[in-house]
């Protein structure tokens, strides 16, 4: 796990010099304004999500083990209006919603919520190392062996979602303006909370379903911005991060739990408005 988590924090690192010359660049030439103090936005839209392998480590008053190498995916639903723009469904997509204020011209602190789904995949080979002494399950692992991981011994889904409750400084620069048209790029970072609504059941314990504050996450992005009229804008974000959950309730007992950390890459597409007080 720790060996795991170094590896995360290193691609972070590569990522964050990633952005730094484009930093540099905007910040050599401020003249061209984006945004002006002062302002609001906010926005709303949709993201995919695609995550690393990751360790899943799950402890309880009768088992100690850990799954290595286990691959998620998130969990796009098809286009339909009914899901998607009906206000009494909204967490049914994978949504993302935010809103910022200019403290400076072009730069913003701004506040959103990240509604991610992950799903462990079910049908894989993992290898796991530990011990099961939980009646009827003993020989679901073999210690330091490869096993096909089913539904009927564990099921993990974080679909309601992978709530990341984050907070980001963002640098705002126009490269292209023509009348009531700007073209603006954006590179930024934060940090914050993750408070998922874990699905899981593990071998024959009562299944859990319920918020729970989980750990902490940390993320870097560049993105692109149409803005129209000083007002009306869609937005696009790809952004990577990483998600440190040592506290996941996997049942109803409090005894039973599975701490993972994970890479991800979230691709945003949204909509928004930004106005002036």
């Amino acid at each position: 796990m720790e060996y795991q988590t170094m590896n995360m924090y290193k691609k972070l690192i590569l990522t964050a010099l990633f952005l730094l010359p484009f930093s540099t660049i905007v910040a050599q030439n401020n003249k061209k304004i984006a945004h002006r103090k002062g302002e609001v936005y906010a926005y709303w839209g949709w993201n995919r999500a695609f995550y690393g392998r990751s360790s899943v480590h799950f402890t309880g008053d009768d088992y100690n083990f850990t799954l290595h190498g286990v691959k998620g995916d998130d969990k796009p639903i098809g286009w339909n209006f009914h899901d998607f723009l009906n206000p009494g469904r909204v967490t049914i997509p994978q949504v993302n919603y935010r809103i910022g204020y200019f403290f400076k011209d072009n730069w913003a602190i701004s506040l959103g919520m990240d509604h991610m789904k992950y799903v462990v995949r079910p049908g894989q080979w993992v290898k796991a190392t530990g011990e099961i002494d939980h009646p009827g399950y003993e020989d679901a692992i073999k210690d330091g062996e490869y096993g096909y991981l089913t539904d009927d011994f564990l099921h993990l889904e974080h679909t309601d979602g992978l709530n990341y409750l984050n907070a980001e400084l963002e640098y705002f620069h126009n490269f292209l303006q023509a009348g009531f048209f700007k073209f603006n790029g954006i590179a930024g970072g934060g940090l914050g909370l993750l408070i998922p609504k874990t699905n899981a059941t593990i071998m024959d314990k009562e299944r859990h379903d319920k918020f729970h504050f989980a750990g902490w996450g940390l993320d870097a992005k560049i993105g692109a911005e149409l803005l129209f009229w000083k007002i009306f804008f869609l937005r696009t974000e790809l952004k990577e991060g990483i998600i440190s959950m040592p506290d996941i309730r996997t049942s109803s007992n409090k005894s039973d739990k599975a701490s993972q950390n994970i890479v991800y890459l979230q691709w945003n597409y949204t909509f928004g408005c930004s106005w002036h007080f």
